[in-house]
């Protein structure tokens, strides 16, 4: 056989079997795939978490941060201190290094008890959509807290709102904060959606490195498949009838070609999503990073009396540090802003970023007063303006940071610039006019994906086809 011949067989062959393999999971992720569009999977949003949070009493603390720091034991400043109300009393939160989270009462420095079904059920009742509030029972982990972001505060009470929107609210049992809430719409269609599509089923999904690599496995396989049959299918165009085949193989063959180019690009995109070899960078700084950034902190010097000038409707209170300098900033209905004495500075901010990677500088400060190919948000307007401050490292860091509070918002090297369109450009079509204009990448991305539905279910029923046909053979 000539090297030509024995190729194509072998082309295939492996398109043949490895569709056989992975056909079903393309079929469902293209379906699933719209769903997404419409209804994301289940998160407590920075809008939504302050929307519950009740104002916070200013006058009912007797704490400062540095002494509620003292009462806690801790010598260095926390990752993270926020002053928050927990029903009626106000409460300090404390984030450690190693991921915990404490909470002490910020009017006796006490450990506050672990939540009960009443206490959950009284914080509930608080909450502006609450109606006839439920118990639901106490929860470690299961479908929509799965992942290891929640690790710090299981387990959960969860709480039925009672509410027309079916709402179900997940509290921590150590601290009583509100650390998911999901709605019965988003509950049943990412069922269809989300939780087949990123292949989430709560066993699987529990264990993150074994999940990891299913998904690699599993999505390559389809992206192999995929890519080989495009080529085939270009291989056999013929002129005058398009094509050679009839009946479902004729389906797959045209609707391969002409679909082909996006379906690979989908899965190519969708393989890279879960970072394959640790390609992209990750898309926060690292703690070190951020503990370079807030500067040396031994103790924080600001004293509780300071506290009471937060603005009316304060939520929470946030402290920390920015080049050194203690910061502390209220979350309210005007949004985050510097309070209590305390200030931030565009030239605060880029005296602290220079120090967010040793050894760099910072090469360049922009601001960034509308969304761009790189500061953007599918779910909507992204916060602005930003300031982006490029640094001269090895990996040409890109940090984001809001110029009113110094927050830091997110982080891209040059490996996330690309993965910027390797993933949002191919996947999601967050690109050009279809980033402006949502309605039309929707439409966009359900005509590619009911394209590629009609190759991927020609190719299951001609791959059942096959299978049934070994079977009567080898019988």
């Amino acid at each position: 056989m000539a090297p030509r011949k024995r190729l194509t067989r072998w082309l295939h062959l492996g398109h043949r079997w490895l569709g056989i393999a992975a056909g079903l999971f393309v079929a469902t992720w293209l379906l699933s795939g719209p769903v997404m569009l419409f209804v994301g999977f289940p998160a407590l949003t920075e809008a939504e978490r302050l929307a519950a949070l009740p104002p916070l009493a200013v006058e009912a603390v007797r704490l400062g941060p540095q002494e509620a720091l003292a009462r806690a034991g801790l010598t260095a400043f926390p990752e993270r201190v926020t002053l928050t109300m927990r029903g009626a009393v106000p409460v300090y939160r404390l984030g450690l290094p190693d991921g915990s989270v404490r909470a002490l009462s910020a009017v006796t420095g006490e450990p506050v008890a672990p939540l009960t079904a009443a206490a959950a059920l009284a914080l509930a009742r608080r909450h502006p959509a609450a109606g006839a509030v439920r118990d639901l029972g106490r929860v470690r982990r299961d479908q929509w807290t799965v992942t290891a972001r929640y690790n710090a505060l299981r387990p959960f009470r969860r709480v039925a709102l009672g509410d027309a929107a079916g709402t179900e609210l997940y509290l921590s049992e150590a601290t009583g904060e509100l650390a998911l809430d999901t709605t019965r719409r988003e509950r049943v269609w990412n069922w269809l959606g989300a939780v087949p599509h990123w292949l989430y089923l709560t066993p699987l999904r529990a264990r993150a490195a074994l999940w990891r690599e299913a998904v690699l496995w599993v999505s390559g396989l389809a992206l192999a498949a995929t890519a080989s049959g495009w080529a085939i299918g270009l291989l056999r165009l013929r002129r005058g009838r398009p094509t050679p085949y009839r009946g479902w193989r004729a389906w797959h063959h045209l609707a391969g070609v002409a679909g082909g180019l996006a379906l690979t690009s989908f899965l190519l995109s969708g393989w890279l999503s879960v970072n394959p070899n640790r390609w992209f960078g990750p898309r926060m700084p690292d703690a070190a990073a951020l503990a370079r950034y807030a500067g040396p902190a031994a103790g924080f010097p600001i004293a509780r009396e300071a506290l009471a000038a937060a603005p009316p409707g304060t939520v929470e209170l946030r402290f920390g540090f920015l080049g050194g300098a203690p910061r502390i900033l209220a979350a309210g209905p005007a949004g985050v802003r510097p309070c209590c004495g305390t200030a931030v500075s565009e030239e605060a901010i880029r005296a602290a970023a220079r120090h967010l990677v040793p050894g760099a500088g910072l090469a360049a400060v922009e601001r960034v007063a509308a969304p761009d190919a790189y500061w953007s948000d599918r779910g909507g307007a992204p916060r602005l303006p930003v300031l982006r401050l490029v640094l001269d490292d090895p990996a040409e860091t890109w940090i984001h940071a809001d110029p009113a509070t110094g927050e830091i918002l997110g982080r891209l090297d040059r490996s996330g610039r690309a993965q910027r369109w390797l993933f949002d450009a191919l996947h999601t079509l967050d690109v050009g006019p279809l980033l402006r204009h949502p309605p039309l990448r929707r439409g966009v991305i359900a005509a590619l994906c009911g394209l590629g539905l009609i190759v991927a279910t020609s190719g299951v029923v001609l791959g059942g086809r096959r299978l049934r046909a070994v079977w009567r053979r080898r019988a």
